[in-house]
């Protein structure tokens, strides 16, 4: 089988695919023909600084074997979380990690689900507790983004306010059910989040920046808010932090990655959010967004694509027709 790989840690140029032997799947896995993956930011981390990694943490595709005992049978439509290796033909995924693919979803659709639907769900719900109040998402046509935004108007009443780069970004938020966007090249974000809040702040914040934005998230956040660090784009160091603004405000600051997390809580959250929002998936009320469809020999294009932040959504890899 066609896998990719790294010649060695770097940049996109050092992406390879290699022939390899299909994997055998352990006791409570199944072996996945994958039709498509998707391209993820901790894939391009991984590319820089793991030697000899095998891409890929999401799949959807075809059950092939079973071993062992499983709800599921040889020929179901499977999507899912893959510990490794899903920029590839074949894929082990454990068994209480794969969800059932809607009828209505292409495999390509379908690829773009798992990593930025769970991360959203585990970051407004698990983390954040969002119920009701308001609601900050940076980078909101980010592929976690355009979720947390579906997620939080199907699932809450929660005010949604959003940040993108342009305002065909911005068009696409409230396509999908945003209330509030601001384009952050144009205005101080948290002066318009204290207009629209009257003056309270948001309860939850969704960061995938980080740094750059430190004194504009303090500024945005309600008292007694969550805020959700999930990403660094801007910066891992702040030169200059006042713990007692946080104090003051007795903001919960959580910081967050999906990947390194256990198989159990993978698998725990897998099945909250399948059960909650499958139903919203399969008449199409929630909806992955899908930018661009690379084919699997066009990974380093896809990864190049994504570094220079040109993405609404997500980046897939059609890796063979099944």
């Amino acid at each position: 089988m066609r896998i990719v790989t790294t010649k060695q840690p770097g940049e996109s140029e050092q992406l390879q695919i290699v022939e390899q032997d299909v994997p055998k799947p352990s006791v409570g896995e199944l072996l996945i023909e994958v039709a498509a993956a998707a391209v993820n930011r901790t894939d391009i981390i991984t590319r820089q600084t793991r030697v000899n990694p095998y891409l890929g943490v999401e799949v959807a595709g075809i059950v092939r074997e079973i071993n062992g005992d499983s709800s599921f049978k040889i020929g179901d439509r499977v999507m899912g979380l893959v510990n490794q290796g899903g920029y590839s033909e074949y894929a082990v995924m454990p068994s209480d990690r794969a969800m059932l693919i809607p009828d209505n979803l292409s495999f390509t659709d379908a690829a773009a689900i798992p990593e930025v639907f769970l991360t959203a769900y585990q970051t407004l719900y698990w983390l954040g507790e969002l119920q009701t109040g308001s609601v900050l998402i940076h980078a909101g046509a980010s592929g976690v983004g355009t979720a947390a935004i579906q997620l939080a108007k199907q699932l809450t009443d929660a005010k949604i306010i959003v940040t993108a780069g342009s305002a065909q970004k911005l068009a696409l938020c409230q396509r999908l059910g945003a209330d509030v966007g601001i384009n952050y090249h144009d205005a101080d974000f948290s002066e318009r989040v204290l207009q629209e809040t009257n003056g309270q702040g948001v309860d939850v914040i969704l960061d995938f920046i980080g740094a750059s934005y430190w004194q504009q998230n303090l500024k945005s956040i309600a008292v007694d808010g969550r805020w959700v660090l999930i990403g660094i784009l801007g910066g891992r160091i702040v030169e200059q932090v006042d713990l007692f603004a946080l104090l003051e405000k007795r903001v919960q600051l959580k910081g967050t990655l999906l990947t390194p997390r256990a198989d159990s809580y993978k698998a725990a959250l897998t099945k909250e959010f399948y059960t909650n929002v499958a139903p919203y998936l399969a008449n199409g009320t929630i909806y992955p967004v899908v930018d661009t469809i690379f084919d699997l020999a066009d990974v380093q294009t896809a990864h190049e694509y994504m570094e220079a932040n040109k993405n609404s959504g997500k980046i897939v890899l059609r890796v063979k027709e099944v």
